[in-house]
């Protein structure tokens, strides 16, 4: 299973890589990427070892610096008639000068952008930048709603995929969703400035480790450990509004300062 998520990621990540960017500039083939067709096509790419995946030229891989900024939040609500709301409120302010006579930061997302030529996201007149801020709501009509999100940069999509999975697969409750022990995959190129990329590394949570380090290994990953519930694995917020019962269910994941109430 891990196996799986993992190689799914990492061709996700490369097809963001190759056709993501500002749909006002370029010309981003969502029927295509969508289609039955190619979801198949991609499907069939994942190997009984670990896939190799064309890596475009960059620069030398480095370490993330272990301070990051921890600017990015993330807020759901379900309301008594239904309404739902999922939100990913992320500016930074650390490292951006203040505008004098203002008290207003400039925003610093452009560096989300690429200096490399050619790159669907690379920096513009007027382009915006592909962003990692990514809310979700998932509705299975007749049956829920479910807004669901997390801070954390490129884990976000990787950790709401997770606890989306928990929920949706394997059938848990929201809390037990987002608390499950969680991997995560760096074969792709960092969205942030300098675009770092550590091609093969996964980290993987201690409640995982000891029955999957030496499987993925074996299979050719560079397996790191992270420590139980580590706040770099996300903090997974989820509601889920069963519409059959009326009863609305919610999750705050413990990695990080979040909590679920209702009145």
């Amino acid at each position: 299973y891990l196996q799986a998520l993992l190689e799914a990621i990492n061709i996700a990540m490369a097809d963001r890589d190759r056709f993501y960017g500002d749909p006002r500039f370029v010309e981003v083939p969502i029927d295509r990427l969508m289609s039955e067709s190619y979801l198949a096509e991609q499907r069939a790419r994942i190997a009984g070892d670990r896939t190799q995946l064309p890596q475009p030229e960059r620069g030398p891989q480095r370490e993330q610096p272990a301070a990051q900024n921890l600017d990015t939040s993330y807020t759901c609500v379900v309301d008594r008639d239904g309404n739902a709301l999922s939100a990913t409120p992320s500016d930074v302010s650390h490292d951006t000068p203040v505008i004098p006579g203002t008290g207003f930061c400039a925003s610093s997302r452009g560096s989300q952008s690429w200096a490399r030529a050619g790159h669907p996201s690379c920096i513009a007149p007027g382009k915006r930048p592909r962003l990692t801020p990514n809310p979700a709501l998932a509705i299975k009509r007749g049956e829920y709603v479910m807004p669901f999100g997390t801070p954390g940069g490129d884990m976000q999509t990787q950790a709401m995929l997770q606890a989306f999975l928990n929920a949706e697969v394997f059938g848990m409750g929201p809390q037990e969703a987002v608390e499950q022990p969680r991997v995560a995959t760096w074969s792709f190129a960092n969205s942030f400035e300098p675009h770092d990329e550590l091609t093969g590394r996964v980290t993987v949570e201690e409640d995982l480790v000891a029955g999957a380090e030496s499987h993925l290994s074996k299979l050719g990953y560079d397996v790191e450990p992270w420590p139980r519930l580590a706040w770099k694995a996300g903090s997974v917020c989820m509601i889920r509004a069963d519409l059959r019962a009326g009863v609305l269910h919610a999750g705050a994941d413990p990695r990080g300062q979040s909590y679920a109430l209702g009145r």
